[in-house]
Protein backbone atom coordinates (compact mmCIF):
# COMPACT_ATOMS: atom_id res chain seq x y z
CA UNK A 1 0.00 0.00 0.00
CA UNK A 2 1.31 3.01 -1.03
CA UNK A 3 2.46 5.93 1.40
CA UNK A 4 -0.19 8.63 -0.10
CA UNK A 5 -3.17 5.89 0.31
CA UNK A 6 -2.13 5.08 3.81
CA UNK A 7 -2.25 8.63 4.90
CA UNK A 8 -5.67 8.58 3.22
CA UNK A 9 -6.71 5.88 5.07
CA UNK A 10 -5.42 7.27 8.07
CA UNK A 11 -7.71 10.40 7.18
CA UNK A 12 -10.82 8.81 6.63
CA UNK A 13 -10.49 6.91 9.78
CA UNK A 14 -10.08 9.90 12.20
CA UNK A 15 -12.99 11.82 9.87
CA UNK A 16 -15.41 8.91 10.78
CA UNK A 17 -14.08 8.61 14.39
CA UNK A 18 -15.03 12.19 15.01
CA UNK A 19 -18.72 11.97 13.60
CA UNK A 20 -19.53 9.05 15.40
CA UNK A 21 -17.61 9.92 18.35
CA UNK A 22 -18.18 13.78 18.77
CA UNK A 23 -14.93 16.21 20.08
CA UNK A 24 -14.45 14.32 23.14
CA UNK A 25 -12.29 11.61 20.75
CA UNK A 26 -9.57 14.27 20.75
CA UNK A 27 -9.29 13.06 24.34
CA UNK A 28 -8.99 9.43 23.17
CA UNK A 29 -6.45 10.24 20.49
CA UNK A 30 -4.38 12.31 23.30
CA UNK A 31 -4.91 9.69 25.44
CA UNK A 32 -3.53 5.86 23.52
CA UNK A 33 -1.06 7.87 21.57
CA UNK A 34 0.85 9.05 24.62
CA UNK A 35 0.25 5.38 25.85
CA UNK A 36 2.01 4.44 22.43
CA UNK A 37 4.68 6.77 22.70
CA UNK A 38 5.58 6.06 26.73
CA UNK A 39 5.71 2.74 25.78
CA UNK A 40 8.34 3.22 23.17
CA UNK A 41 10.06 5.97 25.08
CA UNK A 42 10.86 2.99 27.89
CA UNK A 43 12.50 1.10 24.78
CA UNK A 44 14.39 4.23 24.09
CA UNK A 45 16.08 5.39 26.70
CA UNK A 46 17.26 2.74 28.34
CA UNK A 47 18.65 1.74 24.59
CA UNK A 48 20.96 4.81 24.91
CA UNK A 49 21.86 4.17 28.49
CA UNK A 50 23.17 1.34 26.93
CA UNK A 51 25.13 2.78 24.11
CA UNK A 52 22.24 1.32 21.32
CA UNK A 53 21.51 3.70 18.53
CA UNK A 54 18.21 4.46 17.83
CA UNK A 55 17.15 4.98 13.89
CA UNK A 56 13.77 5.35 14.21
CA UNK A 57 10.84 6.27 17.04
CA UNK A 58 7.66 5.78 15.45
CA UNK A 59 4.20 5.84 16.95
CA UNK A 60 1.81 3.91 14.52
CA UNK A 61 2.98 1.61 11.83
CA UNK A 62 3.47 1.96 7.98
CA UNK A 63 3.75 4.72 6.28
CA UNK A 64 5.35 8.21 7.72
CA UNK A 65 2.54 10.91 8.02
CA UNK A 66 5.00 13.63 9.83
CA UNK A 67 8.70 12.97 10.22
CA UNK A 68 11.86 14.93 12.01
CA UNK A 69 15.30 13.69 12.43
CA UNK A 70 17.13 15.17 15.64
CA UNK A 71 20.33 14.03 15.92
CA UNK A 72 20.44 10.05 14.41
CA UNK A 73 17.12 9.51 15.30
CA UNK A 74 14.18 9.55 12.83
CA UNK A 75 10.98 10.67 15.32
CA UNK A 76 7.29 10.22 13.08
CA UNK A 77 4.06 9.35 13.93
CA UNK A 78 2.91 6.88 10.81
CA UNK A 79 -0.13 6.01 9.15
CA UNK A 80 -1.83 2.54 11.01
CA UNK A 81 -2.44 3.56 14.55
CA UNK A 82 -2.35 0.43 16.23
CA UNK A 83 1.15 0.98 17.83
CA UNK A 84 4.58 1.85 17.70
CA UNK A 85 8.17 0.81 17.33
CA UNK A 86 11.36 1.69 17.95
CA UNK A 87 14.30 0.50 15.22
CA UNK A 88 17.36 -0.11 17.17
CA UNK A 89 20.69 -0.27 15.54
CA UNK A 90 21.36 -4.13 14.27
CA UNK A 91 18.27 -4.91 15.53
CA UNK A 92 16.37 -6.91 11.35
CA UNK A 93 13.68 -9.06 12.94
CA UNK A 94 12.18 -8.99 9.48
CA UNK A 95 15.52 -9.80 7.40
CA UNK A 96 18.69 -10.83 9.76
CA UNK A 97 20.98 -11.71 7.27
CA UNK A 98 20.97 -7.46 7.59
CA UNK A 99 21.78 -7.41 10.96
CA UNK A 100 25.43 -5.70 12.31
CA UNK A 101 27.36 -5.90 14.93
CA UNK A 102 28.93 -2.24 15.36
CA UNK A 103 29.87 -0.48 18.78
CA UNK A 104 26.78 1.02 18.92
CA UNK A 105 24.61 -1.83 17.46
CA UNK A 106 21.80 -3.84 19.49
CA UNK A 107 23.51 -7.16 18.59
CA UNK A 108 26.75 -6.64 20.55
CA UNK A 109 24.91 -6.47 23.66
CA UNK A 110 24.94 -9.17 25.95
CA UNK A 111 21.71 -11.20 26.41
CA UNK A 112 20.73 -9.71 29.38
CA UNK A 113 21.01 -5.87 28.36
CA UNK A 114 18.77 -7.07 25.65
CA UNK A 115 16.04 -8.36 28.15
CA UNK A 116 16.52 -4.91 29.86
CA UNK A 117 15.72 -2.96 26.11
CA UNK A 118 12.87 -5.23 25.73
CA UNK A 119 11.83 -5.17 28.98
CA UNK A 120 11.45 -1.69 29.71
CA UNK A 121 8.47 -0.62 27.41
CA UNK A 122 6.00 -2.96 29.14
CA UNK A 123 7.38 -2.03 32.59
CA UNK A 124 7.33 2.01 31.63
CA UNK A 125 3.64 1.08 30.76
CA UNK A 126 2.72 -0.26 34.18
CA UNK A 127 4.95 3.11 35.30
CA UNK A 128 2.31 5.09 33.66
CA UNK A 129 -0.61 3.56 35.03
CA UNK A 130 0.57 4.14 38.17
CA UNK A 131 1.35 7.75 37.97
CA UNK A 132 -2.04 7.85 36.40
CA UNK A 133 -3.39 6.74 39.75
CA UNK A 134 -1.37 8.98 41.93
CA UNK A 135 -3.28 11.62 39.58
CA UNK A 136 -6.88 10.14 39.79
CA UNK A 137 -6.36 9.74 44.11
CA UNK A 138 -5.18 13.37 44.07
CA UNK A 139 -8.06 14.68 41.93
CA UNK A 140 -10.77 12.20 43.53
CA UNK A 141 -12.23 8.91 42.97
CA UNK A 142 -15.89 8.05 43.22
CA UNK A 143 -17.10 4.70 44.77
CA UNK A 144 -20.08 3.05 46.40
CA UNK A 145 -21.12 4.54 49.77
CA UNK A 146 -21.25 2.00 52.49
CA UNK A 147 -25.19 2.87 52.86
CA UNK A 148 -27.51 -0.28 52.96
CA UNK A 149 -29.90 -0.06 49.79
CA UNK A 150 -31.63 -3.23 49.90
CA UNK A 151 -31.74 -6.75 51.88
CA UNK A 152 -32.30 -9.95 50.51
CA UNK A 153 -35.14 -12.34 51.80
CA UNK A 154 -33.36 -15.20 54.44
CA UNK A 155 -30.18 -13.42 54.72
CA UNK A 156 -27.98 -12.67 57.53
CA UNK A 157 -28.98 -8.73 57.55
CA UNK A 158 -32.60 -9.38 57.88
CA UNK A 159 -34.37 -7.84 60.80
CA UNK A 160 -30.80 -6.63 62.01
CA UNK A 161 -29.80 -3.93 59.11
CA UNK A 162 -32.31 -1.51 57.69
CA UNK A 163 -32.24 0.12 54.30
CA UNK A 164 -30.17 3.41 54.59
CA UNK A 165 -27.93 2.19 57.37
CA UNK A 166 -24.77 3.43 56.84
CA UNK A 167 -21.65 1.14 57.78
CA UNK A 168 -19.20 2.82 59.12
CA UNK A 169 -16.80 0.11 61.63
CA UNK A 170 -16.15 -3.96 60.37
CA UNK A 171 -14.59 -5.84 63.34
CA UNK A 172 -12.82 -2.60 64.59
CA UNK A 173 -11.94 -1.61 60.66
CA UNK A 174 -13.30 1.94 59.32
CA UNK A 175 -15.18 1.86 56.47
CA UNK A 176 -15.33 4.57 53.94
CA UNK A 177 -16.89 3.03 50.27
CA UNK A 178 -18.86 -0.31 49.87
CA UNK A 179 -15.78 -2.13 48.62
CA UNK A 180 -14.55 -2.18 52.08
CA UNK A 181 -17.03 -4.79 53.50
CA UNK A 182 -16.81 -7.82 51.29
CA UNK A 183 -12.80 -8.44 52.23
CA UNK A 184 -13.61 -8.26 55.92
CA UNK A 185 -16.61 -10.93 55.86
CA UNK A 186 -16.29 -14.21 57.35
CA UNK A 187 -18.66 -17.48 58.59
CA UNK A 188 -17.94 -16.31 61.87
CA UNK A 189 -19.75 -13.97 64.42
CA UNK A 190 -18.78 -9.99 63.79
CA UNK A 191 -19.57 -6.87 65.32
CA UNK A 192 -20.79 -3.78 63.04
CA UNK A 193 -21.41 -0.25 64.14
CA UNK A 194 -23.70 1.81 61.98
CA UNK A 195 -25.47 5.08 61.54
CA UNK A 196 -29.34 4.75 61.86
CA UNK A 197 -31.12 8.32 61.29
CA UNK A 198 -27.84 9.99 62.91
CA UNK A 199 -27.55 7.40 65.93
CA UNK A 200 -24.60 5.20 66.07
CA UNK A 201 -25.30 1.86 66.82
CA UNK A 202 -23.35 -1.31 67.15
CA UNK A 203 -24.85 -4.71 65.81
CA UNK A 204 -23.26 -8.43 66.40
CA UNK A 205 -23.84 -10.10 62.86
CA UNK A 206 -22.70 -13.32 61.12
CA UNK A 207 -22.11 -13.66 57.61
CA UNK A 208 -23.03 -16.95 56.01
CA UNK A 209 -22.01 -18.43 52.41
CA UNK A 210 -24.25 -17.62 49.84
CA UNK A 211 -24.06 -17.69 45.70
CA UNK A 212 -23.57 -14.70 43.71
CA UNK A 213 -21.54 -13.84 40.52
CA UNK A 214 -18.49 -12.63 40.02
CA UNK A 215 -17.06 -9.67 37.49
CA UNK A 216 -16.85 -13.21 34.60
CA UNK A 217 -20.32 -13.96 35.16
CA UNK A 218 -19.27 -17.31 37.47
CA UNK A 219 -21.77 -18.62 40.38
CA UNK A 220 -19.41 -18.61 43.18
CA UNK A 221 -19.74 -19.23 46.60
CA UNK A 222 -18.83 -16.60 49.62
CA UNK A 223 -19.33 -15.25 52.92
CA UNK A 224 -22.01 -12.67 52.63
CA UNK A 225 -24.48 -10.42 54.57
CA UNK A 226 -27.36 -10.58 51.54
CA UNK A 227 -27.22 -6.65 51.43
CA UNK A 228 -27.10 -3.96 47.95
CA UNK A 229 -25.93 -1.03 48.17
CA UNK A 230 -28.17 2.16 47.80
CA UNK A 231 -26.32 3.64 44.75
CA UNK A 232 -25.42 6.74 46.59
CA UNK A 233 -22.02 7.73 45.93
CA UNK A 234 -18.95 9.19 48.10
CA UNK A 235 -15.84 10.63 46.51
CA UNK A 236 -12.74 9.46 48.10
CA UNK A 237 -8.67 11.76 47.85
CA UNK A 238 -5.61 10.52 48.74
CA UNK A 239 -2.34 12.58 50.42
CA UNK A 240 0.90 11.36 51.19
CA UNK A 241 2.11 7.91 51.62
CA UNK A 242 -1.92 6.93 51.92
CA UNK A 243 -1.93 7.99 48.19
CA UNK A 244 1.40 5.97 46.80
CA UNK A 245 -0.80 2.75 48.76
CA UNK A 246 -3.60 3.76 47.09
CA UNK A 247 -1.70 3.94 43.62
CA UNK A 248 0.41 0.66 43.76
CA UNK A 249 -2.95 -0.86 45.00
CA UNK A 250 -4.77 -0.19 41.98
CA UNK A 251 -1.82 -0.93 39.50
CA UNK A 252 -1.22 -4.43 41.33
CA UNK A 253 -5.46 -5.33 41.02
CA UNK A 254 -5.31 -3.77 37.30
CA UNK A 255 -2.49 -6.33 36.48
CA UNK A 256 -4.03 -9.60 38.16
CA UNK A 257 -7.16 -8.59 36.60
CA UNK A 258 -5.77 -8.94 33.10
CA UNK A 259 -3.85 -12.21 33.65
CA UNK A 260 -7.03 -13.51 35.26
CA UNK A 261 -9.23 -12.24 32.57
CA UNK A 262 -6.80 -14.22 30.05
CA UNK A 263 -6.97 -17.30 32.02
CA UNK A 264 -10.65 -16.94 31.72
CA UNK A 265 -10.65 -16.82 28.05
CA UNK A 266 -8.38 -19.36 27.58
CA UNK A 267 -10.81 -21.64 29.97
CA UNK A 268 -13.99 -20.55 27.67
CA UNK A 269 -15.63 -18.69 30.68
CA UNK A 270 -15.51 -15.71 28.77
CA UNK A 271 -16.92 -16.29 25.03
CA UNK A 272 -14.68 -15.12 22.58
CA UNK A 273 -16.95 -12.44 21.38
CA UNK A 274 -16.37 -10.47 24.22
CA UNK A 275 -13.10 -9.90 22.81
CA UNK A 276 -12.11 -6.31 22.08
CA UNK A 277 -9.56 -4.40 20.01
CA UNK A 278 -9.06 -0.98 18.95
CA UNK A 279 -12.46 0.32 18.50
CA UNK A 280 -13.54 -0.78 21.67
CA UNK A 281 -10.75 0.59 23.26
CA UNK A 282 -11.45 4.28 21.62
CA UNK A 283 -14.83 3.99 22.49
CA UNK A 284 -14.79 3.41 26.01
CA UNK A 285 -11.76 6.04 26.23
CA UNK A 286 -14.15 8.62 24.53
CA UNK A 287 -17.11 8.38 26.56
CA UNK A 288 -14.84 8.01 29.84
CA UNK A 289 -13.00 11.45 28.82
CA UNK A 290 -17.01 12.39 27.78
CA UNK A 291 -17.39 11.48 32.15
CA UNK A 292 -14.52 13.29 33.51
CA UNK A 293 -10.63 13.59 33.83
CA UNK A 294 -10.76 11.47 37.04
CA UNK A 295 -12.42 8.70 34.89
CA UNK A 296 -10.36 9.32 31.79
CA UNK A 297 -7.28 8.48 33.72
CA UNK A 298 -8.62 5.59 34.95
CA UNK A 299 -9.55 3.81 31.87
CA UNK A 300 -6.41 4.79 30.28
CA UNK A 301 -4.11 3.17 33.52
CA UNK A 302 -6.18 0.60 32.81
CA UNK A 303 -5.37 0.46 29.26
CA UNK A 304 -1.74 0.52 30.01
CA UNK A 305 -1.57 -1.93 32.39
CA UNK A 306 -3.18 -4.30 29.45
CA UNK A 307 -0.51 -2.79 26.80
CA UNK A 308 2.06 -3.63 29.23
CA UNK A 309 1.02 -7.22 30.39
CA UNK A 310 -0.08 -8.26 27.19
CA UNK A 311 3.60 -6.96 26.00
CA UNK A 312 5.16 -9.64 27.66
CA UNK A 313 3.27 -12.77 26.22
CA UNK A 314 5.98 -15.23 24.90
CA UNK A 315 4.73 -14.44 21.14
CA UNK A 316 7.76 -13.97 19.21
CA UNK A 317 6.18 -10.61 17.54
CA UNK A 318 6.05 -9.50 21.11
CA UNK A 319 8.61 -8.09 23.57
CA UNK A 320 7.86 -11.16 25.79
CA UNK A 321 8.69 -13.66 22.73
CA UNK A 322 12.14 -12.02 22.09
CA UNK A 323 12.80 -12.15 26.05
CA UNK A 324 11.96 -15.86 26.10
CA UNK A 325 14.73 -16.01 23.03
CA UNK A 326 17.32 -14.29 24.80
CA UNK A 327 16.82 -16.10 27.76
CA UNK A 328 17.09 -19.20 25.43
CA UNK A 329 20.71 -17.53 24.46
CA UNK A 330 21.23 -17.28 28.12
CA UNK A 331 21.06 -20.61 28.85
CA UNK A 332 22.19 -22.64 25.78
CA UNK A 333 24.68 -20.15 24.88
CA UNK A 334 23.60 -20.13 21.33
CA UNK A 335 21.61 -17.40 19.93
CA UNK A 336 17.97 -19.41 18.15
CA UNK A 337 18.84 -20.74 14.57
CA UNK A 338 17.53 -18.23 12.25
CA UNK A 339 15.41 -20.42 10.51
CA UNK A 340 13.59 -21.12 13.42
CA UNK A 341 13.15 -17.42 14.69
CA UNK A 342 11.86 -16.62 10.87
CA UNK A 343 9.74 -18.93 11.25
CA UNK A 344 7.77 -18.37 14.54
CA UNK A 345 7.97 -14.22 14.44
CA UNK A 346 5.65 -14.79 10.98
CA UNK A 347 3.82 -16.74 12.46
CA UNK A 348 2.84 -15.17 15.84
CA UNK A 349 3.07 -11.66 13.05
CA UNK A 350 -0.06 -13.63 11.37
CA UNK A 351 -1.95 -14.49 14.70
CA UNK A 352 -1.36 -11.00 15.96
CA UNK A 353 -2.41 -9.39 12.87
CA UNK A 354 -5.61 -12.02 12.28
CA UNK A 355 -6.67 -11.56 16.12
CA UNK A 356 -6.52 -7.57 15.27
CA UNK A 357 -8.54 -7.50 12.43
CA UNK A 358 -11.25 -10.07 14.47
CA UNK A 359 -11.25 -7.68 16.93
CA UNK A 360 -12.13 -4.74 14.61
CA UNK A 361 -14.59 -6.55 12.96
CA UNK A 362 -16.01 -8.00 16.44
CA UNK A 363 -16.01 -4.48 17.92
CA UNK A 364 -17.80 -2.46 15.18
CA UNK A 365 -20.72 -5.28 14.88
CA UNK A 366 -20.98 -4.51 18.71
CA UNK A 367 -20.98 -1.39 18.27
CA UNK A 368 -23.76 -1.56 15.52
CA UNK A 369 -26.03 -4.01 17.93
CA UNK A 370 -25.05 -6.94 16.71
CA UNK A 371 -24.91 -8.75 19.96
CA UNK A 372 -28.40 -6.77 21.50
Amino acid sequence: MSSKLQSLLFALVLIASFYYWGAYFAATILALSFLIFFHELGHFIVAKLLGVAVNVFSVGFGAPVFERKFGSTKYRISAIWLGGYVQLKGQEDARPELKNYDKDSYNTLSPLGRIAILFAGPAFNIILAFLLYIAVGMLGIEKLAPNVGQILPNSPAINILQKGDKITVINGTAITHWDEIKPLLKTEPMSVEILRDGQKLSLNLTPKIMESKNIFGESVLTPMLGIGASGELVTLYFSGFELLGFALDETIKASKLIYQSLEKLVLGVVPINQLGGIVAMADITTKAAAISLSTLFIITALISVNLGILNLLPLPVLDGGHIVFNLYEMIFRRPVGERVFVVLSYGSMALLFSLMAFTIANDIYRLAGGYE
